[in-house]
């Protein structure tokens, strides 16, 4: 009785709703006389020219839909009333949008635009026509596109008169463009322009741009047949002059200016400085005191005097002087001497950044249910040895009231100390390296020390870790490397309750949960490798994008080896021990691949895909705790709590130590919808599980068979809210069970077809997008 009053009562929800959308009209504020534009399509042709492609030209589009559905905004906007003076209506019309009027002057523009924009791909005879449907106040546009045959470079040819630069574009004459064959696209003939100046720039030619190259194309009588002839026009001077050949320059002399503000100087004449030095032929200009050692800024310069000019020289010094932390902004200008004017004084203007900052953060802690609260306060040294090496130390301070443990009745507080200590050099600090490869890999060094001291009722853990790695790749802005070189874990448990090593750790026999309760050592080196297609464009929101992760990493081998080699004793588990304490064996990998599709300016597609694998062998037979794989939660399947999820068909004890893994497998795809404000909505489905390498006792049914592991995965289904401030994203997400790999068969399996909100629903909340 009860299930079937709730069931009503969801329903008359839902009428209520659709009834209050039904009762307001789309065209409340329409005027009279003029039409909603309530639908824009674009048809073409040609399965060469893409819809999607052209709808950047349309100078209208309709009202926004929620998830491409419903036009959920205009709705709220015809809410309001029409007396605007009323706080309610002033709020209603701001969180909603106004209905777009059609308008027949921006639809031949936009018409006028997407002709030009087909013909521009090779297709001159191009033609646009636009049908219109009225129904009742509300106006349905459709541009039909008519492409017609494309027209064709038959011959292609070169008027340079510069032999020089011709010489320059004939040694690059691979990787032109350029082809007899190919359609008459203005826009690649524009690229191949920007192509041959990007070049040419690199050759020394300082002042030589893009408008110096031009076409001429002529169309064979009663054909679609292009000859195409590519012109250099000589230099020209601003305001007139005699045309001349154009320049190649050499850089002349190199300065520094350290102490350089872009607002009390315009040029380098008027810069404030009371000191100079000289160092490797370079004059650096200082005020007060150096802050940078000499060899920092000679290292960091990447064009020397008597070297032809060269714009990719240029932005790669751009680029090595943006990541020194003790520079908040770099300048570098380029002046043509007096005596001749085919060289250029080069000028790097430096303003320093803050030498030094402290932060403080206070967060807030829910770990199954258990409160808590978390406090750490940041120092950083941006310049600490003159070399703007960044050092860090942060300490940190946690306290949680734990509920209870399952069995054991302790009820007691959970107490965590941290300091954590990094010192970062911005350069490839490793021994018997020339200068010359470690300006070339341009990257960055840290050393790291971290100790942290955990005190819960039923045990103290220390662990402790030191570490030295690489960062490289900020200069191609899209990939980004980083080499663990040694990262070295200890973990230490220096008390542990009586009652509770003889109930988890002795009585119940659990090997997994004892491995990770007993003092270790992880030794291990590592390597991770992202690509981020959009790389830093600002434009990447509109583009379809894409972002490939993998992570590897080994840990014991080193020290195994010593072991076998030197014939160490094992200790009674048949472990071998490096100062009586044993150390962790495995290997680890995974990867993951995430796509997003946009389908207008708010609406997107996307989703991503992930495996991983950790395998222990040799001095171990279980992956470390830290290095295992967990499921469920807010970057997992959300219809499942974290952890909660797994291995395999395993329904979990209420230890969340069993419902781990070795091997893990992970899909996601979510429509994501730009709301009202800064709100976004999002609808997803996530399948996934993890699964154990080796049957364990305490794991029934966590491990990997072939012939099951599919009927295994789990199925989630759910929407979110996103509020999206720019620097980062707050994520709200509801999750239900739609597949439960726990139960074969029957309703519990399918929890989507009989579906218990207190029992198959999960909320999360996170900080920045799942994928």
């Amino acid at each position: 009785m009860k299930l079937a009053i709730k069931y009503k009562l969801r329903f008359g929800w839902f009428i209520l709703v659709v009834l209050m959308l039904a009762g307001c009209s789309l065209t409340k504020y329409v005027p009279e006389n003029k039409y909603l534009l309530d639908d824009v399509r674009i048809q073409t042709d040609n399965k060469k020219v893409k819809p999607s492609d052209l709808t950047l030209y349309l100078r209208q589009h309709p009202n926004s839909k929620w998830f491409s559905l419903i036009k959920t905004q205009l709705y709220v906007y015809n809410w309001s009333g029409r007396d605007s003076t009323r706080w309610i209506n002033r709020v209603l019309r701001r969180m909603g949008d106004a209905p777009v009027i059609y308008s027949p002057e921006e639809t031949m523009r936009s018409a006028e635009e997407i002709t030009k924009a087909v013909q521009n791909m090779g297709y001159m005879g191009a033609t646009v026509r636009t049908e219109r449907e009225v129904s009742g106040k509300k106006m349905r546009l459709t541009y039909k596109v008519k492409t017609g045959k494309p027209y064709l470079v038959r011959s292609l040819s070169y008027d340079i008169a510069d032999n020089k630069i011709r010489t320059y574009m004939y040694q690059d004459s691979a990787a032109t463009l350029l082809r007899r064959g190919m359609y008459m696209d203005v826009n690649v003939l524009d690229a191949e322009r920007q192509r041959i100046t990007s070049d040419l720039q690199r050759y020394g030619y300082y002042k030589f741009n893009k408008d110096y190259i031009s076409y001429t194309a002529d169309t064979v009588r009663n054909t679609y047949l292009v000859d195409l002839v590519l012109h250099l026009a000589p230099y020209h001077q601003r305001g007139g002059g005699e045309a001349a050949p154009h320049t190649q320059y050499t850089i002349n002399k190199v300065s520094f200016v350290t102490d350089y503000n872009m607002l009390e100087s315009s040029t380098e004449n008027t810069v404030s400085v009371t000191d100079s030095v000289h160092y490797r032929g370079y004059p650096i200009y200082y005020k007060d005191r150096l802050y940078l050692r000499p060899r920092v800024l000679a290292d960091n310069l990447h064009f020397a005097p008597g070297e032809l000019y060269n714009a990719q020289h240029v932005q790669r010094t751009y680029l090595n002087f943006g990541r020194l932390q003790a520079l908040k902004y770099t300048n570098i200008r380029f002046l043509e001497t007096q005596i001749d004017s085919t060289r250029l004084n080069a000028y790097v203007l430096l303003t320093k950044n803050k030498p030094q900052s402290i932060s403080f953060e206070v967060e807030g802690t829910n770990s199954a249910g258990d409160l808590g609260a978390g406090a750490s306060v940041t120092y950083n040294h941006h310049n600490l040895f003159r070399g703007s090496e960044g050092f860090m130390l942060k300490l940190r301070g946690a306290y949680e009231a734990v509920s209870g443990l399952q069995g054991t009745g302790y009820n007691q507080n959970y107490i965590e100390w941290g300091a954590e200590t990094s010192i970062n050099f911005p350069r490839f600090l490793f021994p018997f390296l020339s200068r010359d490869f470690t300006r070339r890999i341009s990257a960055t060094t840290e050393f790291g020390l971290q100790y942290n001291y955990q005190m819960r009722p039923e045990f103290t853990r220390i662990v402790a870790s030191a570490g030295w790695s690489y960062r490289w790749g900020i200069q191609q802005q899209r990939a980004q490397h980083r080499l663990d070189l040694i990262d070295v874990n200890y973990l230490y448990m220096p008390w542990m309750d009586p009652g509770f090593r003889n109930l988890y750790l002795e009585q119940e026999q659990n090997y997994i949960l004892k491995y990770n309760y007993e003092d270790r050592f992880i030794v291990r080196t590592g390597y991770s490798y992202t690509y981020n297609s959009a790389g830093f464009n600002p434009m990447s929101a509109l583009r379809n994008s894409y972002t490939i992760r993998f992570n590897f990493e080994s840990a014991g081998n080193i020290l195994y080896a010593l072991a076998k080699a030197t014939r160490m004793q094992k200790n009674d588990a048949g472990e071998y021990t490096l100062l009586d304490i044993p150390f962790a064996q495995y290997v680890k990998a995974d990867v993951d691949f995430a796509k997003n599709i946009v389908i207008d300016s708010r609406n997107s597609l996307a989703f991503h895909v992930g495996a991983g694998i950790a395998i222990p062998y040799g001095n171990a037979t279980v992956v470390p705790f830290e290095k295992r794989y967990f499921s469920g939660g807010a970057n997992s399947v959300r219809g499942w709590s974290v952890r909660d999820l797994g291995p395999g068909s395993f329904p979990g004890d209420n230890n969340f130590l069993n419902q781990s893994g070795d091997l893990k497998l992970d899909a996601s795809i979510e429509y994501r919808t730009r709301l009202f404000w800064k709100f976004r909505g999002a609808a997803f489905i996530d399948a996934g599980n993890i699964w154990t390498l080796r049957d364990y006792e305490e794991q029934p049914g966590g491990k990997f068979k072939w012939n099951k592991f599919y009927k295994q995965i789990a199925v989630a289904y759910g929407l979110g809210i996103r509020l999206d401030l720019d620097f980062f994203v707050l994520r709200f997400d509801g999750g239900m069970k739609a597949i439960n790999p726990v139960y074969e068969s029957g309703p519990l399996r399918y929890p989507i077809v009989h579906p218990n909100f207190k029992r198959d629903f999960a909320f999360h909340f996170a900080v920045g997008y799942p994928f």
